[in-house]
């Protein structure tokens, strides 16, 4: 019996070992897609920031800050067209936010303010009453406070030290909703998932999650990027609830054999699944250096006639890649084993770029080259 014990006991722990690492590929449904309908609405709006001291637009430069402030200033009964305006504490600025899903009116959001015009530093300033439009032309929402900065800029009569960028500067909950975007998602009978990265069989694993959990053929995949599902007559519950039961299921998503690469910055991002069939690398430059290192030649003391003169030396170096070795990599290789094989060959990021287009011109590389 107590061997028995002892036994259930063991295999008890081994399969809890082994859950987790069976879990570690999974993830969240919610975690990899977007619902139809449930999105963001961008908002952009034109302003001016006051307050600023002596960093503002210069109005020679900038008319339309000139022109904004007259404006400003006849809307609250002052006349002041026709006069010479000199001030620098006024600067024109962006405004742009992001309206969120569902946002309720009253709710407040964040925003961002940009300089227009040659400011210096929003620093110090406060934003007027600003309207913010959606991509329609309606206001949703209108933005006012002071402006917090993350950088500064000093400047003396030889030097100037700016940290970071003082031109633009963020209001956290700056901004008032006054228009809500009519959506009734919980009277929809059906809504689409849309998959962040389509792939067909990622979107036939999340039918199948859902129909496996709700007993019945309510999620259809219909293409690589999204997947319907239908509410059951004989659900309890809207369409809300039913993402909010399902939107908890684990899923392994798949993906395609990837290589990302980034020619600006020299970054390589490959996939797990990137693979390569038998291929030979050798990797080798041209390498020539030129040193310059002038003598300066006297005639000898007491001499009776001479000058002196700078003779030149110059020493030339060539590296040819004698020594840079042919690398074969054989079929089926894995990720690491590509990389291992690059390092072994000291091959820097950049000619590793080379060699990954190289090898797919040959057909040798199982995967896609996307370069950003």
């Amino acid at each position: 019996m107590a061997r028995i014990i002892a036994v259930f006991a063991i295999t008890a722990f081994l399969l809890m070992g082994l859950i987790p690492c069976a879990q570690a590929n999974t993830t969240r449904i919610k975690d990899i897609v977007d619902v139809e309908g449930v999105r963001d609405n961008i908002l952009i709006g034109y302003g001016l920031v006051v307050g600023l001291n002596g960093t503002g637009d210069s109005l020679n430069n900038s008319p339309f800050t000139e022109q904004s402030l007259i404006a400003m200033l006849e809307r609250l009964g002052v006349n002041i067209r026709g006069q010479n305006l000199n001030t620098g504490n006024v600067a024109a600025v962006m405004v742009t936010s992001t309206l969120p899903p569902f946002a309720n009116q009253g709710s407040r959001i964040d925003v961002n303010v940009s300089a227009l015009g040659d400011a210096e530093s929003l620093q110090g300033g406060t934003l007027l009453v600003t309207p913010l439009m959606g991509a329609d032309g309606e206001v949703y929402a209108v933005a006012q406070g002071s402006v917090n900065i993350a950088g500064f800029s000093i400047k003396g009569e030889a030097a100037t030290f700016i940290k970071n960028t003082p031109t633009s500067a963020r209001i956290p909950e700056g901004a008032i909703v006054e228009r809500e975007i009519k959506f009734d998602m919980a009277a929809n009978e059906s809504v689409r998932i849309a998959l962040r990265n389509p792939d067909f069989t990622t979107a036939r694993r999340i039918a199948r999650a859902i129909n496996g959990f709700l007993s019945a053929p309510v999620a259809v995949a219909e293409n690589s990027a999204s997947v319907r599902l239908t509410r059951p007559s004989g659900f309890k519950g809207t369409i809300v609830d039913l993402l909010t039961d399902i939107e908890q299921l684990p899923i392994q998503p798949d993906q395609i054999a990837r290589v990302v690469i980034d020619e600006r910055s020299g970054v390589i991002v490959m996939g797990a699944d990137v693979k390569i069939s038998t291929v030979a690398i050798a990797q080798g430059n041209l390498t020539i250096k030129i040193t310059e290192t002038p003598q300066v030649s006297q005639p000898n003391p007491f001499a009776a006639q001479g000058q002196t003169v700078v003779v030149p030396r110059t020493d030339l170096q060539v590296n040819s890649g004698d020594d840079v070795r042919l690398g074969i990599l054989e079929d089926g290789v894995t990720l690491q084993d590509l990389v291992t094989g690059l390092n072994k060959l000291g091959v820097s990021p950049r000619d590793t770029i080379t060699i990954l287009q190289a090898i797919k011109a040959a057909g040798a590389l199982q995967a896609e080259i996307q370069t950003l």
